[in-house]
């Protein structure tokens, strides 16, 4: 695997163009047991300077909150959409195709920057989604909505994400999060608006199906 001077490049060589289980109107450039980035560990690919790569799986949460977006589209046609901690876009995506007017779709890593816009040419909407590495955390509210799934995995950061979308929340976004029920889920501000039975893969989520949430936070 050589080094990973161009990111577009290495996206398409290193993944495959696959329909997402649990929204197959969206396709995406991913890792999966036939491709050499599954392979690598995280040692491995830190050689080669490319941090773990979040952005080339569909994670139950992002699946789940994809669907609702896609089966609802009411709840998001016509508004500014931030998609927050992107990874591979594919809320972004979804949010585009249900009809939002522009979604700003934010990740850290410069690699998953670029794959967003790469998922996002291949479904159509490159258009209305644009990609940026900027940290939004403890910005102000520049949309109608925010998006945010599967981000509640580790305890300071989920603490001070809970906190900025709350602050968001009480700026007039509403923010919808999509999560499998990951340890540090703020539940007790949560309304569950819908649950699904999402495919995944077990080497990722120690399951071949999880139950997955879609969440409002509330006032």
């Amino acid at each position: 695997m050589r080094p990973p001077d161009d990111p577009a490049g290495f996206i398409r060589a290193n993944t495959r163009l696959l329909p997402v289980p649990h929204t197959p109107e969206i396709r995406l450039h991913v890792a999966d047991e036939a491709t050499e980035l599954w392979q690598r560990t995280e040692d491995e690919l830190q050689e080669i300077g490319l941090p773990p790569p979040f952005w080339a799986f569909a994670w139950a949460g992002g699946q789940a909150l994809a669907r609702y977006l896609l089966d609802n589209p009411t709840s998001v046609a016509g508004r500014r959409v931030i998609d927050f901690a992107s990874g591979s876009g594919l809320c972004a995506i979804a949010a585009a195709m249900a009809g939002a007017r522009h979604v700003l779709a934010s990740d850290l890593d410069a690699f998953a920057v670029t794959a967003i816009g790469l998922n996002a040419a291949e479904n159509g909407v490159s258009g209305r989604i644009e990609a940026t590495a900027a940290n939004l955390l403890g910005t102000s509210c520049r949309a109608d909505m925010v998006l945010a799934a599967d981000v509640f995995y580790e305890r300071d950061l989920a603490a001070t994400v809970t906190e900025w979308l709350a602050r968001l929340q009480g700026e007039g976004c509403e923010v919808l999060i999509g999560d499998p029920g990951r340890t540090y889920l703020p539940r007790d501000r949560l309304t569950c608006l819908a649950t699904y039975s999402v495919p995944v893969m077990r080497s990722l989520e120690d399951a071949e199906v999880k139950q997955s949430h879609v969440w409002r936070l509330n006032g």
